[in-house]
């Protein structure tokens, strides 16, 4: 019992190093979390994703995944391409005055089927999610031998931990961006980490 117990501690702690960086699933999550928009779906859709990932990582795919350099640059471009636009979309929120702040936009509908297919896209197309996640993750777990699924299990818990309270947490930092000049300070900041990021998978693809 007290060996599975740190071995699902070494997996939490593992997976929540990976997952704390800051990166665009981050930041979309925390503006989400601001403007209090789909955050459920947002954070589902990232923990459940992950713990795929991580199962899979766990299942002993990431060494197909690393054989296969011409997909993950495929998915570097589509997903640079992808980072890029966004990062574009949240730099023209920053200088034209109106466009950020707490109201929706285009219905609760419209924000909530875009939030969905933003997050889906951040967190699928970015291949360094399937190095880290699948093949770094999975590498750790297997050196566990027959108690890897009980460290992959701490690793989903740590995800879930973090993105449920970075997703609802958000929340709490609102009062602090309700007048427009705050707001286009977390675009900018949103926009340069898209940007960057993009940069950076279309330079390494």
């Amino acid at each position: 019992m007290t060996s599975s117990l740190a071995t699902a501690a070494a997996g939490f702690g593992t997976g929540l190093s990976l997952i704390v960086a800051i990166g665009a699933q981050n930041a979309f999550v925390l503006r989400q979390g601001i403007r209090r928009e789909a955050v459920l779906a947002v954070v589902g859709i990232c923990a459940l994703s992950d713990a795929a990932l991580i199962a899979l990582g766990v299942g002993g795919v990431g060494a197909v995944v690393v054989a296969w350099p011409g997909a993950l640059t495929a998915v570097g471009w589509i997903g640079g391409a992808f980072l890029l636009g966004y990062g574009a979309l949240a730099a023209r929120r920053v200088f034209r005055p109106g466009a950020a702040g707490l109201r929706a936009e285009g219905g609760a509908a419209g924000s909530r089927r875009r939030a969905v297919l933003t997050c889906l896209a951040m967190t699928w197309l970015n291949p360094h999610v399937y190095l880290d996640t699948v093949f770094l993750l999975g590498s750790v777990a297997a050196d566990h031998g027959p108690l890897r699924w009980t460290f992959g299990l701490g690793a989903v818990l740590a995800s879930l931990c973090w993105f449920a309270a970075l997703g609802f947490g958000a929340r709490l930092l609102s009062r602090f961006l309700a007048r427009p000049a705050a707001w286009r300070v977390l675009d900018g900041l949103v926009a340069a980490t898209m940007i960057v990021l993009g940069a950076t998978l279309v330079a390494g693809a």
